[in-house]
């Protein structure tokens, strides 16, 4: 079995960031979102990679190497343009082969990993197996209907009124069947191949389509909330340990990862958080559920439930919560504070705050 991991998209939701970062290289807990599917996929005893890149591809690739990191053979596949997962597919044939394949998509996060789901698969060798979890707001997503046995009996993508409150998961299992079905299709209304309409077509041949609810957490890190609700999860399971420089006037309460090089002096930190190498940390505030990344400097300035992102400088700030900040983003005083901010920055911004 083959892996099929998509990494193309533009990730407009998470704008200004991904002016100029790939979505799925955006960090939770100090590591790259692209990295915790690379990491799951190789759990599962997959060894072969074909990664779908698009505009970003330089970055990605210079993330990602060869794969051997994650104990992969990556191949890279080019996609011109983002035109919908079915279209990932199919500009995949030939890498694929007639080999059973797992698609994972770059910027979705599953805990738990996908090893019991490929094992039901390889056993059972339906046409395709799909992954679903309730949410409360389907429409969102690509949606299953099931019948009373629990089958799959149809499926739509981002539907007016839909039928469940059963979102499809971005982890999906095919046969090489399904290649029949993406030739056959045709561009939705937004444009796009969908992988939901391929999912019907296989139903309406009178193929096997297996589904499993989720009980565990995933998430779609395509936006900000969501970012730093997957962040907060990953930290919860953060191991702890201090490996750069904390002096006597500084207290770290709770689980809290001090990277090597990292120095933090005069300062309160309350996990989970994790301080990223080479960062500096003085008089100042850094509370749960924070990731700072490596070579930040935070000084006078108090910060929590956010993600910042490496060589970021946040200076003589009075409260930051619940923010995203990009690569090399200067934060400083000005005039006229009010007692929280809540940033959103693309990399190398330069933001005046009042203190």
């Amino acid at each position: 079995m083959k892996a099929l991991v998509l990494a193309g998209g533009s990730g407009t939701r998470l704008r200004p960031i991904t002016h100029t970062s790939a979505k799925q290289l955006v960090p939770v807990a100090n590591k790259p979102v692209l990295f915790y599917g690379l990491e799951a996929i190789a759990a599962a005893g997959i060894r072969e990679a074909g990664l779908v890149v698009g505009d970003t591809q330089a970055e990605i690739e210079a993330a990602v190497g060869d794969g051997s990191a994650f104990g992969l053979e990556v191949t890279y596949l080019r996609q011109q343009a983002p035109l919908g997962l079915a279209h990932g597919v199919l500009i995949a044939r030939d890498y694929l082969g007639d080999e059973d394949f797992v698609m994972y998509l770059g910027d979705n996060f599953v805990v738990g990993g996908i090893g019991d789901v490929v094992a039901r698969f390889t056993r059972e060798r339906p046409a395709a197996q799909i992954m679903l979890t309730k949410v409360g707001d389907p429409g969102q997503f690509g949606v299953a209907e099931l019948d009373a046995q629990g089958r799959v009996i149809g499926l739509e993508e981002k539907p007016a009124r839909p039928k469940s409150d059963l979102a499809l998961v971005g982890v999906y299992l095919f046969s090489p069947a399904v290649h029949a079905a993406v030739a056959e299709l045709k561009p939705s209304w937004r444009g796009e191949l969908e992988i939901t309409d391929a999912l019907q077509w296989l139903l309406e041949a009178g193929l096997r389509v297996e589904s499993s609810v989720i009980t565990g957490y995933w998430k779609d890190t395509g936006n900000v909330t969501d970012m730093l609700e997957v962040n907060r999860m990953v930290l919860e399971r953060l191991d702890t340990g201090t490996f750069g420089q904390v002096d006597d006037a500084s207290a770290l309460i709770g689980r809290v990862l001090v990277e090597p090089g990292a120095v933090v002096e005069r300062s309160r930190l309350v996990g989970p958080a994790i301080i990223g190498a080479g960062a500096v940390i003085r008089d100042s505030y850094i509370g749960p559920y924070t990731s700072i990344g490596a070579d930040c400097a935070i000084t006078g300035s108090e910060i929590e439930y956010s993600i910042v992102l490496p060589r970021a400088s946040i200076a003589g700030v009075g409260r930051i919560e619940s923010s995203l900040i990009g690569h090399d983003v200067e934060v400083t005083p000005a005039p006229h504070t009010p007692k929280a901010h809540r940033l959103v920055l693309g990399d190398h911004s330069k933001v005046q705050i009042s203190s």
